[in-house]
């Protein structure tokens, strides 16, 4: 579908709201992965040589209520972006409204106004047409550069852009829809995806999705534990989707009817406890000891998916193999990421745990594309229309 990019717009001398991801984790005040925020510069940086005056607008976590809630500001966002761009970067503590109407309408070519988070309104998430009115009052034109909220039909993501004579993508949701395009319709082969993360009900639909374009599955982390019970496997004490078991086994059979392999752990780091373990092991085979939870994937299944890996030409990857935010349990994990890292293949890292895990190790230079978008990137792997998108494909369609 057509689409145009912050390319196609007359951006000199206009204002031009860019719709970000800044959704960053925050504790004590700091901001504790800037990954989103630098994944947005390319398109901040263009608009502004380009002689735009640019107003950035996103969310940041889950507010309850209404209104200003001190721990979902996007203050720190503000203090990130003015290390970035010095005081060029002014903030509006209103979203909508007089004020920050006056703020925007006085931004001169070259500067940025960040604005309040917007869930502090509801109609956000109620994609509300007067909201998006209020929203139209601060620029000329419109970017969505904010794939992580692709999949939310969201005022200032969906009802927004529609009030536009141009909508179009910024770079960084051009270049997404790029890389998933590519290993989604015409992957180079063998053609691998890896799944991890806790749960089965979060990748059925991915599975069902890509079952028929893949040329062989590796399952870890929790989720791994549901398909392996399904399969008769004791897994003692580990987590297990009960309400899941059932499509786990119609998943393995549509996958041995298709001659797609899926590979589940052969063998698993264990212990008596996630929070507080006494005791770690490693197990002998696929089956879990009772009174033990599987944490990790073991050396021996590292060592097959490694193989595995090695062989592929294009990787898609979401989920982590373990429990990774305890280093204990994250050898896997980690064993997954320096794999892709020293492959010629295309690999694709479909954001959340998984994303976050390369970054801590360093390894994001040396991955094709990590996606920013979690929820988004699952949303577009299981073949699911994105409200987002599908607005600017709509507007660029009518030009």
């Amino acid at each position: 579908m057509a689409r145009l990019t912050v390319r196609d717009l007359p951006l000199s001398g206009k204002r031009v709201f860019i719709r970000v991801d800044f959704n960053v984790p925050v504790k004590n005040g700091q901001i504790t992965d800037d990954g989103r925020i630098l994944a947005a510069l390319p398109t901040i940086r263009y608009a502004v040589e380009k002689g735009a005056a640019v107003v950035l607008a996103s969310h940041l976590g889950r507010p309850k209520g209404i209104g200003y809630q001190e721990e979902f500001s996007m203050t720190p966002v503000f203090h990130r972006l003015r290390e970035v761009f010095g005081d060029a970067v002014q903030f509006s503590s209103d979203v909508i409204g007089e004020s920050a109407e006056r703020m925007a309408l006085n931004l001169t070519p070259g500067h940025i106004l960040l604005i309040e988070n917007l869930r502090f309104h509801p109609e956000e998430k109620k994609d509300d047409g007067k909201f998006a009115a209020a929203l139209a009052k601060l620029t000329d034109l419109y970017v969505n550069d904010a794939f992580g909220t692709c999949h939310r039909a969201h005022a200032s993501v969906h009802a927004l852009p529609s009030l536009f004579e141009d909508a179009a993508a910024g770079f960084l949701v051009e270049k997404e829809i790029h890389y998933f395009d590519e290993v989604l319709k015409d992957p180079s082969r063998p053609y691998v995806v890896v799944l991890g993360g806790a749960k089965v009900s979060d990748k059925i639909p991915v599975i069902q999705h890509l079952m028929g374009n893949v040329d062989r599955i590796l399952i870890g982390g929790a989720m791994a534990y549901s398909f392996l019970k399904a399969s008769g496997v004791d897994v003692g004490n580990s987590r297990v989707e009960e309400d899941r078991l059932e499509m786990a086994g119609s998943l393995m059979e549509q996958a041995a009817a298709l001659q797609v392999p899926m590979e589940f752990p052969v063998d698993h780091v264990a212990a008596d406890s996630v929070d507080n373990p006494k005791d770690i092991i490693i197990t002998a085979g696929e089956e879990i000891p009772e009174g033990y939870m599987g944490l990790d994937i073991g050396p021996e299944t590292i060592v097959q998916f490694k193989g595995i890996l090695e062989q592929a030409k294009t990787v898609l990857w979401n989920g982590p193999m373990g429990v990774c935010e305890d280093e204990r349990f994250a050898v896997g994990t980690l064993s997954v990421a320096e794999t892709l890292a020293e492959s010629d293949a295309t690999s694709i890292i479909g954001g959340g745990d998984s994303a976050a895990a390369v970054r801590k190790a360093g390894l994001e230079d040396r991955i094709t594309h990590i996606s920013t978008g979690g929820g988004a990137s699952l949303a577009y792997m299981s073949g699911e229309k994105l409200p987002g998108i599908e607005i600017l494909a709509r507007k660029g369609e009518e030009k």
